[in-house]
């Protein structure tokens, strides 16, 4: 039995122990899918292999977290980064209040599993913590941190040049006790990477409508991203918009933020 098949096979194993509902279970599934990944692409790359570093530095009037119902509802500087090859990357995304208090850390680990011309379709584990001030009297300013394991999907049908549509499941466990146990976020996406407005000025749009369920409570959202970038300059603009359409989680019915963000990217050449 090859590599591949035995690691495989130990992975359906493994995964038959989620019945037990063991957070730490599952995301060790998650994780023995992306070395199963990581070994066949190093398998395939042995002569020579391009890695990348790169990411985004966002200052913004009011952080919005990744599921964009929830907010910091104050300012934030949020550094998310990407590092690694054509397939396997790794995507620390690093989240504060512009108190310097930190506000959330999330660490990806992604596996490009379809890079087709028309379809592709990646996976995504992370281990996440979040953090929010409590109010405790005997422990001024004191911080709660929760902790999740989650696994994404993100299949994507290229429908032209700079336009494309797909689907994003999201699935989380909080292990902690004060944690949300369960959530599930599903989106329906569409992305205008490039829209010419003059000369290098471009625009880029992506709406997404999307349902969310977290511990039996749920909602329906739309939400939008409008960013103006410039070809030669590493700065641009951005705005999100976020309207709740039918919902029972608590929150704001409509958040949105002013954002700047300074992107960056170097691709590096290894010879083995």
């Amino acid at each position: 039995m090859s590599v591949f098949y035995e690691q495989l096979f130990y992975f359906v194993l493994l995964f038959s122990d989620m019945r037990k509902e063991s957070a730490l279970s599952i995301f060790q599934c998650l994780l023995l899918i992306l070395s199963v990944a990581a070994t066949q692409a190093q398998q395939k790359d042995s002569v020579q292999r391009m890695v990348h570093f790169g990411g985004t530095i966002t200052a913004t009037q009011n952080g919005i977290s990744l599921i964009p119902s929830f907010s910091l509802n104050r300012p934030a500087v949020m550094f998310d980064f990407n590092m690694g090859g054509k397939k396997l990357t790794f995507e620390p995304f690093l989240r504060f209040g512009t108190n310097g208090k930190p506000w959330a850390f999330v660490f990806w680990f992604r596996y490009k599993v379809i890079t087709g011309s028309k379809f592709k379709m990646s996976i995504g584990a992370h281990p996440s913590y979040v953090f929010r001030s409590i109010s405790n009297p005997p422990v001024p300013d004191a911080v709660q941190v929760s902790r999740f394991a989650a696994i994404d999907f993100t299949p994507t049908f290229v429908v032209a040049k700079n336009i494309s549509a797909g689907v994003y499941y999201l699935t989380s466990l909080g292990i902690d006790k004060s944690s949300v146990r369960y959530t599930h976020f599903v989106t329906l996406n569409a992305n205008f990477s490039h829209l010419k407005i003059a000369g290098n000025l471009y625009a880029k749009f992506n709406p997404q409508l999307y349902y969310l369920n977290m511990a039996g409570s749920d909602g329906f959202y739309f939400t939008h991203s409008f960013t103006l970038a410039h070809e030669k300059f590493p700065v641009s603009l951005q705005t999100i918009m976020n309207k709740a359409i039918r919902t029972n989680i608590a929150g704001n019915g409509f958040i949105w933020n002013l954002s700047l963000i300074y992107s960056f990217n170097k691709n590096y050449s290894m010879n083995k």
